[in-house]
């Protein structure tokens, strides 16, 4: 299929981004190549092995209530979707790619931060972003369309910082934040009131969110950089 039927409708700017490098990494994240961020989502790739490195961050203001956003419409994979704070990839340059204390993934999430909720880098420095863990996972996209999905190794960042949010409409169609009861009822009710939520976010939510979330004041004793946990 070519990029032109494949890309047929699709937002422009959501089209160009599609040409990023993202870091291509074994089963146990050893950094094996680099691909284009179409690459490395489309279903053929993924049903034949590719994985790529990813983050999702978790960001809680200073009352502990978590920072969600709804993708924008515009997104190419899990458009209007529920999801963590921001989700997204360390690029293929050296800035990204240093694996000292996770440093290019901190990088990354504090780049994303500013292009899709308008954080500036100041509010959320690095040293502020505790790494927790990574899990190994893979989705279909939704609606499903027999092209995209996502097949990632994805680190897991939360950060407790108050910060000034101005979206980018074209990554984020809404925000809000939640306490674990709002969002224990937002999942609850998720089918039935036509809400969309990420996979990898169930995920999180389902296996290790609230007993993380009851320990902010003092999350590095959660802390299991060790282990990839294995989801598919």
């Amino acid at each position: 299929m070519s990029s032109v039927s494949i890309f047929s409708g699709m937002d422009e700017i959501q089209v160009k981004l599609m040409e990023e490098e993202c870091i291509l990494v074994d089963k146990d994240d050893n950094k094996i190549g680099h691909a284009s961020k179409k690459t490395c989502h489309l279903l053929e790739n993924i049903n034949k092995g590719m994985l790529h490195r990813a983050f999702s961050v978790f960001l809680f203001n200073t009352k502990g209530e978590l920072l969600l956003q709804q993708r924008a419409s515009e997104k190419i994979t899990f458009p209007d979707h529920f999801t963590n704070t921001c989700c997204s990839h360390p690029l293929n340059f050296p800035h990204e790619l240093d694996e000292t204390d996770a440093i290019g993934v901190k990088r990354a999430a504090q780049r994303k931060l500013k292009h899709e909720l308008g954080v500036e880098p100041e509010q959320v420095p690095l040293e502020d972003f505790h790494y927790l863990t990574r899990i190994l996972y893979k989705a279909e996209n939704i609606p499903k369309d027999n092209t995209w999905g996502e097949h990632e190794i994805d680190y897991i960042l939360f950060i407790q910082r108050d910060v000034d949010v101005v979206v980018n409409p074209n990554e984020v169609k809404s925000y809000r934040y939640v306490t674990q009861q709002e969002l224990k009822d937002l999942i609850d009710t998720a089918d039935s009131n036509g809400i969309l939520v990420t996979p990898w976010f169930k995920l999180i939510v389902e296996n290790f969110l609230y007993p993380w979330w009851n320990k902010l004041d003092h999350i590095e004793t959660q802390a299991d950089r060790d282990t990839i946990h294995r989801m598919v």
